[in-house]
């Protein structure tokens, strides 16, 4: 087969990108830098202010507060966008990665694949089995996967292609500890930024806070009462982090603390941690229970306290334990295989019926 053309469309209310925030988004980037290298060519529909390997149409930023008003406007202009694309090149794949992407499918024609990465309660059940023929659900974790043969038709569902991450470009910036924990995500409810924050409080350790507020009104609300007032000089936000910055403060920290409220499909910022030799410490939720081995690469805890004292006990964790787990577990080279297999895959089947 010669070389691919996929259109990859991003959840068109973040940007994708080597400093992306979301895992979706992280995700997409290094499929598209994958495509480009491999000699593919890679279409990437997503957001301005994207920075892509292969060729970008740029969607339009919505301004202010996204509500419904404003979701239903930029899912238009992907609509049209998407149509655009598929007139104008020989498409072989779509890839889609947002919540929303029901909202978006384009008409029969090239194999969809639609990656979850969301936990599947969040898309609607019109989501789960897509009318459009050749469109196919995957997720990415065993965890979620699990789930998904519940809610999703036996013949739309994949199996699923577990996240990866750059081990070596974490293991590179190693360096001497330092004492505070780290909490790296996107502000919202679920994430649970506020129990980092007591949890710190409690074991009298300092804390960052790296991430961004989104313009949803619970996030802003969400930060506005529950995160903002409880920092103080210790326990900081910094904001959302670029990549390299991201790696020196994973490479320094003593822990980084997870404590998701939502039925995590999967964690790259653990990963990423664990390719730094941080332990992690974390609420069981979701996938993050088979991340996380409990006194080998971090502690499973119940609660802000039981977080508080897990922190006392990170000096127990050998860091060559972590890099080794995650060289062994979670190699982003094992993801990027698996997911041009697929993308060949769904090709070679459009293409074998095309030809009957």
């Amino acid at each position: 087969m010669t070389g691919l053309t996929v259109v990859s469309v991003a959840y068109p209310f973040a940007a994708v990108g080597p400093d992306a925030v979301g895992g979706a988004e992280q995700v997409l980037s290094a499929l598209d830098r994958a495509l480009v290298a491999a000699g593919h060519a890679s279409i990437v529909l997503a957001c301005e202010g994207s920075a892509v390997a292969g060729h970008l149409v740029a969607l339009p930023a919505p301004a202010g507060v996204l509500d419904e008003a404003a979701r239903a406007g930029v899912q238009d202009a992907v609509r049209r966008a998407l149509a655009e694309a598929l007139l104008r090149h020989r498409v072989d794949v779509v890839h889609l990665h947002g919540v929303d992407f029901h909202a978006y499918l384009p008409p029969p024609g090239p194999p969809a694949l639609a990656t979850m990465h969301l936990p599947p309660d969040w898309y609607p059940r019109a989501a789960l089995a897509p009318a459009r023929p050749d469109t196919w659900l995957h997720g990415v974790s065993v965890h979620q996967h699990a789930r998904l043969r519940e809610l999703v038709p036996p013949d739309r569902l994949l199996p699923p292609i577990g996240n990866g991450v750059a081990v070596a470009a974490f293991g590179a910036a190693c360096r001497a500890r330092r004492s505070y924990a780290l909490m790296l995500g996107r502000i919202c409810p679920e994430k649970g930024q506020h129990l980092a924050i007591e949890a710190a409080r409690i074991a009298g350790v300092s804390l960052l806070i790296a991430g961004a507020v989104f313009p949803y009104p619970a996030h802003r609300q969400y930060w506005e009462k529950e995160v903002a007032p409880r920092l103080d000089r210790r326990r900081r936000c910094v904001g959302p982090l670029g990549f390299a910055r991201k790696c020196r403060l994973l490479a320094g920290a003593r822990c980084l603390l997870v404590p998701s409220l939502a039925e995590e499909t999967s964690s790259l910022v653990a990963m990423e941690a664990l390719a730094s030799g941080t332990p992690v410490i974390a609420f069981p939720a979701g996938a993050l229970a088979d991340i996380v081995e409990p006194g080998r690469t971090g502690f499973l805890v119940g609660d802000a306290a039981e977080m508080a004292a897990a922190i006392g006990r990170t000096d127990r964790i050998d860091p060559t334990s972590c890099r080794q787990a995650a060289r062994q577990r979670f190699d982003l080279a094992r993801t990027i295989a698996a997911y041009l297999d697929r993308y060949r895959a769904l090709a070679a089947t459009a293409l074998a019926a095309a030809a009957c």
